[in-house]
């Protein structure tokens, strides 16, 4: 686990192993989470000796600006970051009225395999450390110099598929030394690995959990989600439903709508049974064409249809806001471009 992963109980023992006094591990906590320095040389009230001392023992995570991609639109910027050992992430930051947000990464590609979604194009390399989730975040308020207060795990790769590491990160990310963000402004989004679910709830922390349906029966989310061979709707809801006991927390169901595949009266009425069971809010998502695959959306009209058949049945319903459309800010397009020089329409 490198430095910036750690708890601050974990860099007293590793000051007392350096033979440090245990305050500077404090220290070192405030640099790294809540200054968000990109080097032990900034940290000016280290001695020389250990800063040096680190700089050998304990690599310092950073990610490297590749690219940036600022919309016309609205704003919103796409970010490419390089890790240390050659891979590629991709970041969106997004301003709302409520505050501004971060869409991060949680692995390098992803090995789900949703046929609507480019960041499964080439497979999962890796991973994600917590530094490296907290990193996004860091190196993106650097940039734009403005506060980041709600954190949406949601880009490439899927995040209870890297379980261990998100837990770490929310514990950072939400520590009151570091940046201090809520609990209640993280969203963690999966496409359902159950029993990572059921383990999340058991956490009792105070995220909110979005779950990818994108289809209302197990043939046709099989058809859309690979991982639908390994639970069935009904596993997910009752899996839900358990998250929602538990934590008090309301489950958010994501819905892309895909044209002239989920998107039917006959759909529409079965999701909002499926969200009625859970007592879940629903977040259509029209989905964005990749070159790659063959799904396109629907036009305007079918989709406002899709809502208001879901508010006629009393749903809590919203379509999400789509943000940087001209510069390609749906997850996977921008690092899948970079690693196999492809183009995008």
């Amino acid at each position: 686990m490198d430095i910036r992963s750690l708890y601050i109980d974990e860099l007293k023992s590793l000051m007392t192993d350096m033979g440090q006094p245990a305050f500077k591990a404090g220290q070192l906590f405030d640099w790294m989470h809540k200054k968000h320095v990109e080097s032990y040389d900034e940290m000016t009230n280290l001695s020389k000796d250990l800063r040096e001392k680190l700089k050998k023992e304990q690599p310092y995570t950073v990610l490297k600006l590749e690219e940036r991609y600022v919309s016309d639109l609205d704003g919103t910027r796409k970010y490419l970051f390089a890790l240390s050992d050659g891979n590629f992430i991709e970041s969106v930051f997004m301003r709302y009225k409520h505050g501004n947000s971060v869409c991060i990464s949680s692995q390098v590609g992803c090995r789900m395999g949703c046929r609507f979604c480019a960041s499964t194009l080439d497979g999962l390399e890796r991973n994600l450390k917590p530094s490296e989730m907290l990193e996004q975040i860091y190196a993106i308020e650097r940039d734009t110099k403005e506060r980041v207060s709600n954190v949406v795990v949601m880009g490439t790769g899927e995040p209870l598929d890297n379980y261990d590491n998100l837990i770490r990160f929310y514990k950072l990310l939400t520590d009151e030394k570091g940046l201090n963000i809520s609990g209640r402004n993280v969203t963690v989004s999966t496409c359902g690995i159950v029993p990572n679910i059921y383990k999340l709830a058991d956490e009792h922390l105070s995220l909110t959990l979005a779950l990818s349906l994108h289809a209302t029966t197990d043939e046709k989310r099989k058809e859309i989600m690979p991982i639908a061979n390994s639970y069935t709707i009904e596993e997910l809801i009752e899996a839900c439903t358990y998250y929602f006991k538990t934590t008090g927390r309301r489950v958010s169901l994501e819905y892309s709508l895909i044209g002239g595949v989920n998107d039917s009266t006959a759909e529409a009425e079965a999701l909002g049974r499926i969200a009625d069971k859970i007592g879940a809010h629903i977040n259509l998502i029209p989905v964005n064409s990749v070159k790659e695959r063959e799904y396109r959306r629907g036009d305007r009209a079918s989709i406002e249809a899709f809502k208001n058949k879901l508010e006629k049945n009393a749903n809590n319903v919203t379509i999400r806001r789509e943000m940087g459309q001209d510069i390609n800010a749906s997850c996977g397009q921008l690092r899948h471009r970079r690693i196999n020089l492809t183009d995008y329409d």
